[in-house]
């Protein structure tokens, strides 16, 4: 299998649970919910994404006719004496790629493997980290998990935090919906974190801090 990547580097995690941990992010080419086209957004499934997955010509990216190409691009990433750690495989949608060879790859180069999903497709197994970030309109076939993080707020009924909260995740974080509304949006998160204790606010501290 030839895997497409948009970009790969080493940063610190920005959103999340994982906030704050240095991270390789392997960002994979493609999504089932929207073409990654402007012209496309306004009919798109998800129309809010704030992310590039088209192509493969972001920094470190390309397409990778093997496992050890990509993961040993992945190690090329760390800078010198640093050794493996947190390996988040994102997109666009990361799991249309993603099979049990690579895992295995990562995981034997020494990295702890985490997947950023939109739920639409069921992990496989042998991942270290799931987080699902759920879109409305989108089937939700990921249903357990590390961490589900909703963007908020949606407006659509099957987007509302109530409609997640029994399923099987360890941590619950809703995310202020990115835009001109940002401010706003934050305020709402705040207000029902504050009203409903099982969700923890996660913030975009990489935009804040400006990297990537």
């Amino acid at each position: 299998m030839t895997y497409s990547v948009k970009e790969l580097f080493y940063t610190l995690q920005g959103e999340g649970v994982n906030a704050g941990r240095a991270a390789i992010f392997c960002r994979f080419s493609g999504c089932n919910l929207w073409s990654g086209r402007e012209e496309d957004r306004t009919e798109a499934v998800c129309s809010f994404c704030d992310t590039d997955f088209v192509g493969v010509d972001g920094d470190g990216g390309g397409k990778f006719a093997t496992v050890t190409e990509l993961v040993e691009a992945a190690k090329a990433q760390l800078p010198a004496g640093v050794k493996p750690s947190l390996l988040v495989m994102t997109g666009g949608e990361p799991l249309l790629q993603v099979d049990h060879p690579l895992i295995d790859g990562f995981h034997a180069a020494g990295f702890e493997v985490a997947v950023e999903t939109n739920g639409t497709i069921a992990a496989i197994e042998g991942l270290d980290w799931i987080c699902v970030s759920p879109k409305a309109h989108a089937p939700l076939k990921q249903i357990s998990g590390h961490e589900l993080k909703l963007v908020y707020p949606q407006v659509e009924p099957e987007a509302q935090p109530e409609r997640f909260e029994h399923l099987a995740f360890t941590h619950f974080m809703l995310q202020p919906m990115d835009g001109p509304d940002i401010e706003a949006n934050t305020k709402k998160v705040i207000q029902y974190c504050q009203d409903h204790p099982q969700w923890r606010m996660s913030l975009q501290t990489h935009k804040f801090l400006g990297i990537r």
